[in-house]
């Protein structure tokens, strides 16, 4: 799978900083994957100056594992919040480049428009690959949210003043939500209904649940449930 050219990765965090907010214009904010036959979920583990890259290809509406690709290498960019994307991306677009076919939809375990220069991970990855990209989080990185309920399905909106930053998303009852935000190339609506169609009765949409598996050296497991039904 090709990889878009879009900035040199040897630079300064400093430079790193305004190349983000030179791309985060580019993101396209609306859309909805059309013909979805082939989603992919990315995720990273880190430790001790190496990251284990994962990602993971799911048929769809079957949600079978079709692919996996995992890289390991040392990460040479420092660790700075904000700018992780710059510190991770390099060893997941490994793992992307040996992939065999290209998916229909990304899922990401990261920040997407929910950021402080509105371009996480979620967007790097989507304009990269120029895929539609959903960021799927498990905790928040800037922003407020309202109350949530406590059936699945239930959403607040993420929002920094008045911009609406993505959804707060409940994808198992009585379990702690995710943050849903856009990446690329689809909608904040449909981001979340896509969230939600991809659960198996995890916390984690399937894609991201199994990249995060792959990542941290675990046996891809898919769930057994059927596709869209939760835990209640």
């Amino acid at each position: 799978m090709q990889i878009r050219d879009l900035h040199p990765w040897d630079v300064s965090p400093a430079e790193a900083v305004a190349i983000q907010k030179r791309l985060a214009a580019q993101v396209v904010l609306e859309g909805e994957p059309q013909d979805v036959r082939v989603v992919a979920g990315a995720d990273i583990s880190v430790g001790g100056g190496r990251g284990r890259g994962a990602v993971v290809l799911l048929s769809y509406p079957e949600l079978r594992l079709l692919e996996q690709q995992v890289v390991e290498a040392e990460l040479t960019f420092p660790y700075v919040p904000g700018l992780l994307a710059f510190r991770e991306v390099p060893v997941l677009a490994e793992a992307f480049r040996r992939l065999s076919q290209r998916p229909d939809l990304l899922l990401v375990d990261g920040q997407g428009l929910a950021h402080p220069r509105r371009f996480g991970i979620a967007c790097h990855l989507g304009l990269l690959l120029d895929l539609p990209t959903i960021g799927c989080a498990k905790s928040r990185l800037v922003g407020e949210q309202g109350p949530l309920g406590e059936e699945v399905g239930a959403r607040a909106e993420l929002r920094d003043g008045p911009e609406v930053l993505g959804l707060v998303l409940r994808t198992r009852t009585g379990v702690t939500p995710v943050y849903v935000s856009v990446g690329h190339r689809i909608g904040l609506g449909k981001a979340a209904e896509w969230a939600l169609r991809l659960c198996r009765g995890y916390r984690l949409p399937e894609p991201a649940r199994l990249a995060h598996q792959a990542a941290g050296g675990q046996t891809v497991a898919p769930a057994t449930a059927p596709v869209g039904q939760r835990s209640r």
